[in-house]
């Protein structure tokens, strides 16, 4: 009997030893089911980034940033300090943009600046609003921002527009302010 006895306690104990041992291993935490990339989590980052912009062989732009952030999955770049050199179908430049931040989509060269932006043209007409898009494959520029235009004296604000980068073309939601040569708003006599 007592060796027996003995045997049931060593069982027991060792039972027990094996059963702390594996608490101690086992894992409380939860389990991650899925794993989600960091919007900071850039495939690439290079700083000093310039870039060409071309559609059919033809120069459309010329993109720079202080610094860029790749994420190759989703096939964009995040841009900070963002100078654009846009150029006419004879490569002359057309206009300078400047923006806090934006964000150049690979497949088709499509852009969006966000903040502060301002662009300049080489005449001195100046376009000012918070988000403008670039469609490279249309080659026109639009927001769903107000935005203001200024050329000399003349003054135009609007709630929204679409146009060519020369901004010779444009469509406005809403447009006012002061007219100047060329320049008729609503309500204004010819």
């Amino acid at each position: 009997m007592i060796g027996r006895g003995t045997g049931v306690l060593g069982r027991v104990m060792a039972m027990i030893g094996t059963l702390i041992i594996a608490l101690a291993c086992e894992e409380t935490g939860a389990r991650p089911t899925t794993t989600i990339q960091a919007p900071d989590s850039a495939d690439q980052v290079l700083e000093g980034f310039s870039h060409y912009v071309t559609h059919q062989g033809v120069r459309r732009s010329r993109v720079e940033a202080d610094t860029a952030y790749f994420f190759e999955p989703n096939q964009t770049t995040d841009l900070r300090d963002v100078t654009v050199v846009f150029y006419d179908l004879q490569g002359n430049e057309s206009s300078t943009l400047t923006a806090d931040e934006g964000t150049y989509r690979w497949q088709d060269g499509s852009m969006e600046a966000n903040g502060n932006v301002l662009v300049v043209s080489p005449d001195g007409r100046r376009l000012r609003t918070q988000r403008l898009r670039y469609d490279n494959a249309a080659n026109t520029i639009s927001t769903d921002r107000a935005f203001t235009f200024d050329r000399g004296t003349e003054h135009l604000a609007g709630n929204s527009f679409r146009s060519d980068p020369d901004f010779k073309n444009v469509v406005t939601d809403k447009p006012r302010g002061v007219a100047g040569d060329g320049m008729l708003l609503p309500g204004q006599e010819q």
